[in-house]
């Protein structure tokens, strides 16, 4: 009786592991529709592509193409972690840069560790724009929208005042690896949009729980925040309750109440 409770209670454990690990490898596209308070006309259905946490992962090239050609990629940091081969660092750049639009990279707090000129050698080759606490401006008929991508905020190589310098007159959109910078937003910064990952959406949640906090679109006191639960993992290669996500973002303007 005892052999057999134990042989259920292993075969249980090893069908959950199976289930975490499949699940840890989902390739997803989650499409989210975002207003955007004080986004002109010109910027009404502007696109962002943002994938984050790849970690280890190869980039599926499938879920690449079931998507429409955004307006902008963004590499919301973890693209590597420390003994990942550059070559298939450099294969995921290739995969995005097959997309046709601007790529642009923000660190994360494992990139900072991997060898920065071998990253900074991809980047050139495949025309990536890094944003390190600086802004990448967009115009569309007069018009300018800003995107200000921030250092790593995990090691406090974030610096908001710098990147806010080089803004031109329109809205600010902050991209940010690890969403913790929100508690340093004020109103007078007027960002009414942050875009980050790293939280993995916990990656392992019970009954709901989990470590981090989870993936969505959340209202704070400064405007929008939208996480994202990543792409790859780190520790060990499971899930459970926190699927894997890249978003595909489209911006609309907010109606004035």
């Amino acid at each position: 009786m005892l052999f057999m409770v134990c042989t259920v209670i292993v075969c249980l454990a090893m069908a959950l592991i199976l289930y975490m690990f499949i699940e840890a490898h989902q390739s997803r596209v989650v499409s989210l529709d975002i207003e955007v308070n004080g986004l002109s006309e010109a910027f009404e259905g502007y696109s962002i592509y943002f994938i984050s946490d790849i970690h280890r992962r190869v980039i599926s090239q499938n879920m690449l193409n079931s998507i429409d050609t955004p307006d902008i990629v963004v590499i919301g940091g973890d693209l590597t972690e420390a003994g990942v081969p550059f070559s298939r660092v450099a294969r995921n750049v290739q995969k995005l840069s097959t997309l046709g639009a601007p790529l642009l990279f923000i660190w994360g707090n494992h990139d900072i560790f991997v060898e920065r000129e071998s990253l900074l050698a991809i980047f050139k080759q495949h025309q990536v724009i890094l944003l390190e606490n600086d802004t990448y401006v967009v115009k569309r008929q007069g018009e300018f929208l800003n995107l200000v991508g921030l250092g790593d905020s995990t090691n406090d190589l974030d610096c908001l005042e710098a990147a806010l310098e080089k803004t031109l007159p329109g809205v600010r959109i902050l991209l940010s690896h690890n969403p913790n910078v929100q508690r340093k937003l004020r109103k007078r910064d007027q960002i009414p949009l942050l875009i980050s990952g790293h939280t993995h959406g916990g990656q392992i949640r019970l009954l709901g729980w989990g470590p981090r906090e989870k993936g969505g679109v959340k209202e704070r006191a400064f405007g929008t925040l939208i996480i994202s639960n990543g792409y790859g993992t780190t520790s060990y290669p499971l899930r459970l309750g926190a699927k894997p996500d890249t978003l595909y973002l489209t911006l609309y303007r907010r109606e004035e109440t």
